[in-house]
């Protein structure tokens, strides 16, 4: 058993390690910031659960302080990108190398280094893909169906040419090492323990993935959550043209997460009367001015969506992520119109939150989401035909997942109106109707 000043002496130099990489790698220092650190004597070296980051003392006291910066990215890197919660119906080891190899790809990115990161108790990390390509450019699952178990021929060698696990390499033109002649694959997420990992992987536990299941859809969250924060915090950082850069990995899962499924531009040039001028007498075509006719001028198409009002369901049947994929939508139709869409928008549960202006996505970035409370739709429609009489919205479109009673649809006050669901579940009785999946 541990004396609590031990502890407390471990603890503190995992504090300094995040410290540490904050200031140097700030995008990981602020992940690190939203996890648990924990010493366990039963942890053989290093392992999480994507709640907590768990660490064997006796490890610990066997790495440098730059080794133990590689192990926390490591370990809150199989957490952002979800590792713990993915592979519950693949081969564990085989899936475990994969995890490993993006994970130590991506650290070598984000730390500028071209040569393998080695540790002294493993050696040469394995990082790259049998492709012979960087991990970070895959998957996990794309790697994982590139490694083949290692097949039994009689005398070794692999007369097909399939890649083996041992192919993914520590470096350019290196084997790690091969597993063992009878590889015990597990069936489940969390399997058994890599005491069969091949030479050039670090052998953190792994086994404590997908222990907590039923908690699946709620880490999701809080993780995606964690990732906007911080991304927003070295936005600012580098507005501020301090040190803070976004690494490559989370510019892929923002990417992922913010990419608007809906083609708006199709949505709101059926759904919203254009201004387009195609033929106009005003102004005329001057190159018939000395004619005794006025001619018309054929005008350049100007398509134009004016004073759309979107409001942003913020009620507690709404999570963080589909929040955040109803503000992707607006920031999508506002850049597939380049310029050409403004309007205001809003958010609403049992009450509504006053709309805001908008014409960039810029001005769209500045609007608090507030609510968390229940939903109520008539609120809206109530609060335009109160404050929006004199120049009423072109129409109106709800990002919703519709767990409420619909109003009456003479509530419109024939603008149009259209549902975004985020489910297929719900059918509104009036309007138009798009979903997006979550």
């Amino acid at each position: 058993m541990l004396e609590k000043e031990k502890i407390h002496e471990y603890l503190n130099r995992l504090l300094l390690s995040r410290i540490r990489i904050l200031d140097d790698y700030g995008f990981y220092g602020l992940l690190l910031m939203h996890i648990i650190f924990s010493i366990d004597e039963k942890c053989k070296t290093a392992a999480t659960d994507g709640q907590r980051i768990y660490f064997g003392p006796v490890f610990l006291e066997s790495l440098s302080d730059n080794e133990l910066d590689i192990i926390m990215m490591h370990e809150i890197l199989h957490v952002v990108l979800l590792h713990v919660l993915r592979g519950e119906d693949l081969e564990n080891e085989r899936f475990n190398i994969a995890c490993d190899i993006v994970v130590n790809s991506n650290i070598m990115l984000e730390r500028g280094q071209t040569k393998p990161i080695s540790l002294s108790k493993f050696g040469e990390l394995m990082h790259l893909a049998p492709t012979g390509k960087e991990g970070y450019l895959y998957t996990a699952e794309e790697i994982y169906e590139m490694l083949q178990p290692q097949k039994k021929n009689g005398g070794g060698g692999n007369p097909d040419n399939s890649p083996e696990i041992g192919d993914a390499g520590g470096s350019p033109g290196k084997k790690g090492g091969k597993i063992s002649e009878k590889p015990e694959f597990g069936t489940g997420r969390a399997g058994k323990e890599q005491a069969n990992q091949p030479n050039g992987s670090f052998a953190d536990d792994h086994t404590r993935w997908g222990t907590i299941m039923e908690k699946d859809s709620v880490l999701r969250d809080i993780w995606t959550k964690n990732i906007m924060e911080a991304a927003e915090a070295i936005s600012i950082q580098e507005s501020n043209r301090n040190r803070g850069t976004l690494p490559a990995f989370a510019k892929r899962i923002l990417e992922k997460l913010r990419k608007p499924q809906i083609d708006w531009r199709t949505i709101l040039n059926d759904f919203v009367q254009e201004e387009i001028n195609d033929y106009s007498f005003s102004p005329p075509d001057r190159r018939f001015d000395d004619s005794p006719f006025y001619l018309p001028d054929f005008n350049e198409k100007d398509e134009k969506v004016r004073n759309i009002l979107f409001m942003i369901d913020t009620s507690g049947s709404m999570s963080d992520k589909e929040i955040a994929a109803a503000f992707s939508e607006v920031a999508g139709a506002i850049k597939q119109f380049g310029g050409k869409l403004t309007g205001k928008l809003g958010f609403f549960d049992a009450a509504i939150i006053e709309p805001v202006p908008f014409e960039s996505v810029e001005e769209l970035k500045r609007v608090e989401p507030v609510g968390g409370g229940g939903t109520d739709f008539q609120i809206i429609f109530e609060y335009v035909a109160r404050y929006m009489e004199e120049e009423p919205p072109a129409s109106i479109i709800i990002l919703t997942d519709g767990i409420a009673p619909f109003p009456n649809e003479r509530l419109a006050n024939e603008i149009p109106v259209l549902w975004l669901l985020n489910n297929d579940d719900v059918e509104p009785p009036w309007g138009k109707v798009a979903r997006i999946k979550i």
